[in-house]
């Protein structure tokens, strides 16, 4: 798929929107899963300092005592990660696990909520991340305030959570590598009528079908109508262009012959000058007229021209015309390539090449067609058809007269001088072109490029 294709854009935007969700959705899981880590172990820890407060009294000397051992045993492993402490707010004796031997743990000082509980992370001696609730209460019989904190190792906790996280995303990348091939099936799916479409007007220009055929979803259906449609105005259009030019010449070519047969039966000025001007306007119709011919041709969808027959009838029929020269033609053309367009033009193109080269050359004139990959430009191929002959040749200079219409380099050869300037015209229609150049014969070179079928 190019970048630039609506295949590439879809699945790219759809792939872009897929991986945001889908990060944003694994962050939010993420957070929530920690968030509910987290209110799970205050709950603990709440628990361990409410079991602490039910055995928290104040001994005989005032100072905070035990009546009964905590069921959790990790409180008295040393520096196991879990500790509990009672320190007086001020002054005075405190309380503490045995887990944390001569040490006491700093609290931040950190808001406490509603119910009188702060909650805060902090880290003991041996660098452990703990997850700590304070809460502040005066002992009954005590006229004082202890500030009780419990803490927790959060380190366990947090492989918990790299574990859900680890496991989250290889879930959610997998899911996204999913979506991924779901969207490009889609695509590819959705966009098949879109391809189907592309065919069937490829057809259409290689002359291989007339319209467009077969079922096409909602959306393309009348898309595909209206091709339909402006195929048939088209061709109804180059038909009426064909009818009109031939009634054209059909009215004019007979009072022009009127006039000619009444000029003839009469002598003087005025006659000559009436054959003459008669003569003329028979010309200009004739020339227009095959113009508009052309155009109309050319304007036309759905025609292509095998090129090896045209050159080959073209060579044989050149070769019995000069046979008393005895001129060689040789036709080097591949099978299967084709020009996009009327059979008619080809022949008239190719055949004004052909016949002033056989008119100017020596023994020999060669013809050679194949397709043209360097002209090829926005999906449409080229074909490039050389004549070379062993004549005399042209000077650089005058290539360029060569091709203006109605200008003879020789009037010793027979000829309108029309025959090089209706190949070009013929060839810019078609948007292609003719250049002369030196052949390898020693000759002119004539280069014609046409559009190919392929």
């Amino acid at each position: 798929m190019r970048p630039s294709s609506l295949s590439s854009r879809l699945i790219l935007s759809s792939a872009v929107v897929s991986v945001v969700l889908l990060a944003a959705i694994g962050v939010l899981l993420a957070s929530l899963f920690n968030a509910a880590l987290e209110r799970n172990f205050d709950q603990r820890l709440r628990a361990v300092m409410d079991g602490l407060l039910a055995n928290l009294e104040l001994s005989e000397t005032g100072v905070p005592e035990l009546s009964g051992a905590l069921a959790d045993p990790r409180f008295d492993l040393p520096l196991s990660g879990w500790y509990w402490q009672v320190v007086p707010v001020g002054e005075g004796g405190d309380l503490a696990s045995g887990s944390l031997l001569e040490q006491r743990l700093a609290a931040p000082g950190k808001e406490r909520g509603p119910d009188g509980v702060a909650s805060f992370f902090l880290t003991d001696t041996n660098g452990v991340m703990l997850r700590a609730i304070e809460q502040v209460f005066r002992l009954p019989g005590s006229t004082r305030d202890y500030a009780v904190l419990v803490a927790g190792n959060y380190d366990a906790l947090s492989q918990e959570v790299r574990t859900f996280t680890r496991a989250l995303s290889i879930s959610l990348a997998a899911l996204g590598l999913g979506l991924l091939a779901a969207i490009f099936v889609q695509v590819r799916f959705g966009l098949r009528p879109l391809r189907a479409l592309q065919s069937g007007l490829l057809a259409i220009r290689q002359g291989e079908a007339e319209g467009l055929k077969g079922s096409f979803p909602a959306e393309i259906q009348p898309v595909a109508e209206e091709l339909n449609l402006l195929i048939q105005s088209n061709a109804e259009i180059v038909e009426r262009a064909r009818t009109q030019v031939g009634n054209l010449a059909h009215a004019l070519k007979t009072p022009l012959s009127v006039l000619t047969n009444e000029a003839d039966g009469q002598e003087g000025l005025l006659a000559v000058k009436v054959r003459e001007q008669a003569a003329l306007m028979r010309d200009q119709v004739n020339l227009y007229l095959d113009r508009a011919r052309r155009a109309a041709r050319a304007q036309g969808l759905g025609a292509v021209t095998e090129v090896k027959p045209v050159l080959e009838a073209l060579a044989r029929t050149l070769a019995r015309i000069n046979r008393d020269r005895d001129i060689a033609i040789t036709v080097n053309c591949p099978e299967e390539l084709r020009f996009r367009g009327e059979r008619q033009d080809l022949e008239e193109m190719t055949g004004n090449l052909l016949d002033n080269a056989c008119k100017w050359a020596e023994r020999r004139v060669t013809v050679s067609a194949a397709l043209a990959p360097d002209l090829a430009a926005a999906g449409r191929g080229f074909l490039r058809i050389t004549v070379d002959d062993d004549g005399p040749g042209l000077a650089p200079e005058a290539r360029s007269e060569a091709l203006k219409r109605g200008h003879r380099l020789d009037e010793s050869k027979p000829g309108s001088g029309l025959g090089l300037s209706i190949v070009a015209e013929t060839a810019a229609m078609y948007h292609g072109g003719i250049t002369l150049d030196a052949a390898t014969l020693g000759g002119l070179r004539a280069e014609l490029v046409l559009p190919a079928a392929i």
